[in-house]
């Protein structure tokens, strides 16, 4: 087995070219470094190094161990920073953003289990009205919907499924809808214009139906908006069905199902963070947050005896 203080000695005496200033920057004395390298030489059977003019050049035998000595250096030195870590507490500053519709139905709940977890851990949540795009980002963030190119690393966790909502009442002044084609009957509440290039409903006898939603007289860009004016009965609405079983738990026969038969597109919900070396902190959070998904977000669909999902 190598010693790994002879690799060293060997690899720095190759970059250099110098025992005297690969010795001082390994802080050694030369003799040591160079009693090292002898050691090696004996233990390979080969000579590694050899000197031209005020030089030591690796030989054959040098340039081709060089290679495996440097692989070997850098595997042990991974492997020390993965014990450091382990050994390293979880502390200091996190920064978490997050799309407003998870922050209050699911993120802050889990954030304060994180925090009771990781007594050290000084955490900021901030909501976010557009997924981010650059590198510099140091913040975990949490996106519902798709999420352009970025230049961090995307991970998708879940998809929402979603479906068609109104208000009993409402339903009951224009009554249900029986196909997507009655939908243009209907008064719409558009969230941002998702819906302006149209609305593609699966049914899983009659297949793909393209809605073209009227164009909405009340627009909002937050879900908790959407969902307001949804339940306060001035039209049907598209919803995540779990966002939808969050409201009607809080505030029962608010909400009803149209269509239960047609679904939606699914949103997909996204992790976003740096590539590269991560804190033990951020490492800590991401996996907290991977292992404590809503229930319902691995279900399709989900339902319960009046058309609405049961919250999680």
């Amino acid at each position: 087995m190598y010693n790994l203080d002879e690799l060293a000695a060997f690899v720095a005496v190759i970059e250099s070219g110098s025992l005297t200033r690969s010795a001082q920057h390994l802080g050694l004395a030369k003799s040591t470094l160079s009693r090292r390298i002898s050691q090696l030489e004996r233990q390979l059977g080969q000579t590694l190094l050899r000197r031209q003019s005020n030089r030591l050049m690796a030989t054959e035998s040098g340039r081709l161990f060089h290679d495996y000595a440097a692989q070997i250096l850098a595997l042990a030195g991974q492997g020390q920073q993965a014990l450091d870590e382990l050994r390293e507490e979880v502390s200091g500053e996190l920064v978490v953003e997050c799309h407003d519709a998870l922050t209050r139905s699911w993120l802050s709940r889990e954030l304060a289990r994180f925090m009771d977890l990781y007594p050290g851990i000084r955490l900021t949540l901030r909501s976010r009205h557009a997924p981010p795009r650059a590198a510099d980002s140091q913040a975990v963030i949490l996106w519902l919907g798709e999420v352009a190119d970025s230049e961090l690393r995307q991970e998708t966790l879940a998809w929402l499924a979603r479906g068609l909502y109104a208000h009993p009442d409402y339903l009951a002044r224009h009554g249900h809808p029986q196909h997507p084609r009655a939908l243009a009957n209907h008064a719409w509440i558009d969230l941002l214009g998702e819906t302006e290039a149209g609305l593609p409903l699966t049914h899983p006898q009659e297949g793909e139906y393209r809605f073209q939603p009227p164009r909405s007289r009340f627009r909002v860009d937050q879900y908790v908006l959407h969902g307001d004016a949804i339940a306060r009965g001035q039209g049907l609405g598209l919803m995540p069905h779990w966002l939808a079983a969050k409201r009607e738990g809080a505030h029962p026969g608010c909400l009803a199902r149209c269509l239960t038969d047609w679904s939606a597109p699914p949103l997909p919900v996204t992790l976003l963070y740096a590539y590269g070396q991560r804190p033990r902190r951020v490492s800590a959070l991401l996996d907290h947050l991977r292992q404590h998904l809503p229930a319902a977000w691995a279900t399709p669909e989900p339902r319960c005896a009046a058309g609405v999902p049961t919250p999680t």
